[in-house]
């Protein structure tokens, strides 16, 4: 015991310190590890206050809910009486989204009965950071960036909605859910006819727990300023604003900017700015720790226009049947406008990926297998008889009319069913498959943005399918996007590819062959004497309008679609009434679509 404290009194004396086997830099490395493996007690345990330690360095994890901490120790130095030591500390946070916090602070140690602790402080975290104060992360959202037309005006724009929520725990605590459900449906159902106060008190029973909710309705923020005062103050009904791409109008282009709105999201959102804050003890703002700014995205660019879009949608809004229309140009294959009336998108976008027998707008196939065969020439001369019998199948023209012995163009221009069934009987059984597919019809597009159909054409060994194959029965189906790429094809003399999204390619696959020019040049012809002499002079007073008309029997025969599928210039389209009986609608449509659009 003597010898003991003879030595304790001898290192006293020359100055030595007892805890030279621990050096200052030691518990510091030792602080960087435990706090970067996330043993906060054992980093705090390493200073000279762990409870406040560990209260600050939990709180800062919590709210930054880093990845990864990494760190190191740099100029350690002792005092030279031992009392203290300093040591630079350099930390790394990791945090989600790709974000990085990099920064130095300086750490105090001092000598205590177990070795070197660090001395306590905020700032040894971070240099800024005080007593009473904690850590937070703010997220900065950039602008969302527009989706524009051709022609740089808005498709889709940052606008605000308003989020109306229902907490049933509070409804019931004053009043009953059923009696705010009657009331919110009263206001909101003008917006949403499936709003009504049975959907909204079964999206109220899956609400879970006491603070569950369920989303009654999204509204456009001048929307809901108009029902505000009937709707703000019922109980458990909550409100959250936010922004989002909207169309001009909520009904406009509804089945073709959907897909592009879902594709371009993230595309449009740009990349989130964050700060890093120090709050008092109220919670406000004391110090900004890190910032790094929101990079808004840069516009996207489309093919459609927004005018030719309005134009077709114009000219369906007084169809009473389900009605579509689909634009676009020959010379690049950019669609320009997928247009449905209210009633067409109940059945979903059949605009794009409806099928449906086209009825005479397919004469353009058969006429081009007839041209291609060598068999006819627009000038030859070909039976339109009103009906004729193909082995027990009685094919009928419109109302029986006959013409006799006529040229083929003529036959084309007033849509004789006779002639083009007995010139499909006459060919090949795929030679209907392959002239459609030389007209786009058949092929397949992967098109950034959009699902497409074109339609189908399969080969007809049986005389009956032949002849009713020839007037776009039978077999034979198309989606309006079909019908227009034929159109287009007619117009460019080779199959487009078709785009919506400038700078997207699309992939195409089972294209036909591009049109001999004499072939392009007989079909124009004919396509045009359809609105000068044939079905479709009702377009005659609008310049070089070139198509063709169709009505194609469904179901038990008693019913049949109107179409028109044609070119004016650069523009090709197609147009579809569903159950229209005839194409006069389809005709009438056309005509409105073009004199807005001109």
């Amino acid at each position: 015991m003597t010898m003991l404290l003879a030595f304790l009194l001898a290192v006293t004396a020359s100055g030595c310190s007892l805890f030279d086997s621990e050096q200052p830099e030691d518990t510091a490395k030792a602080f960087i590890d435990a706090l970067s493996g996330g043993n906060t007690q054992r980093a705090a345990a390493l200073t000279d206050s762990p409870k406040a330690a560990k209260a600050v360095l939990d709180q800062a994890r919590d709210a930054l809910e880093p990845e990864r901490i990494t760190g190191s120790v740099s100029e350690a130095s002792e005092a030279g009486d031992g009392s203290s030591a300093t040591a630079k500390l350099a930390l790394t946070w990791e945090l989600p989204e790709r974000r990085e916090w990099t920064y130095q602070a300086e750490a105090e140690l001092v000598p205590g009965d177990e070795g070197w602790r660090l001395r306590w402080s905020p700032s040894m975290l971070h240099p800024e950071l005080a007593a009473q104060q904690t850590i937070a992360l703010q997220v900065e959202e950039p602008d969302l960036a527009p989706v524009l037309d051709r022609e740089g005006s808005p498709l889709l724009e940052p606008k605000n909605v308003v989020s109306i929520m229902l907490y049933p725990a509070e409804a019931k605590a004053d009043g009953g859910v059923d009696k705010v459900a009657n009331a919110l449906s009263n206001s909101l159902r003008r917006f949403e006819a499936g709003i009504t106060a049975k959907s909204i008190e079964a999206g109220a029973r899956k609400a879970k727990g006491k603070n569950g909710s369920s989303l009654v309705a999204v509204l456009r923020e001048t929307d809901y300023l108009s029902v505000k005062s009937a709707i703000y103050d019922l109980p458990g009904v909550k409100f959250r604003k936010q922004e989002r791409l909207l169309a001009p109008s909520k009904d406009f282009g509804v089945q073709i900017l959907a897909g592009i709105r879902s594709l371009v999201e993230k595309r449009v959102a740009g990349e989130a700015g964050w700060r890093i804050i120090a709050r008092d003890a109220s919670g406000g703002e004391i110090a900004e720790l890190h910032a790094e700014p929101a990079k808004p995205s840069e516009a996207v660019d489309t093919t459609l226009r927004r005018t030719t879009q309005a134009a077709a949608e114009d000219a369906l809004a007084g169809v009473s049947k389900p009605a579509a229309i689909v634009a676009l140009q020959p010379s690049s294959g950019d669609i320009l406008a997928v247009a449905q009336n209210a009633k067409a998108d109940k059945q979903g976008a059949i605009a794009l990926t409806g099928r449906y027998p086209p009825g005479s707008t397919f004469k353009i196939a058969t006429a081009l297998a007839g041209l291609s065969s060598g068999k006819v020439r627009p000038g030859s001369k070909v039976d339109c008889p009103g009906t004729k019998v193909f082995k027990g199948r009685l094919v009928p023209n419109d109302d029986r009319f006959e013409l006799g012995k006529v040229t083929l163009s003529r036959a084309f221009a007033k849509s004789c069913n006779t002639t083009f069934a007995q010139l499909a009987v006459d060919l090949p059984a795929d030679a209907l498959t392959k002239s459609a597919r030389d007209l786009g019809i058949g092929a397949d597009f992967e098109i950034p943005g959009i699902t497409t159909i074109t339609g189908s054409a399969p080969a007809a060994d049986g005389v009956v399918q032949r002849a009713e194959n020839g007037f776009g029965q039978g077999k034979i189906l198309s989606s309006p996007f079909g019908l227009a790429l034929a159109a287009a094809t007619v117009k460019a003399g080779k199959t487009p590819t078709p785009s919506v999204l400038t700078g997207e390619e699309t992939k195409a696959s089972d294209l036909g062959e591009p049109l001999p020019g004499k072939h392009v040049k007989a079909l124009r012809q004919m396509m045009r004497k359809v609105v000068t002499e044939g079905s479709a002079t009702q377009l005659a007073d609008l310049p070089g309008v070139h198509g063709k008309t169709g009505t194609a029997q469904f179901g038990d025969g008693k019913k049949s679609h109107g179409w028109f599928a044609g070119f004016q210039g650069d523009l090709a389209f197609a147009v579809l009434i569903v159950g229209g009986d005839s194409s006069k609608p389809a005709v009438g449509a056309a005509h409105r679509f073009l004199a807005a659009n001109a």
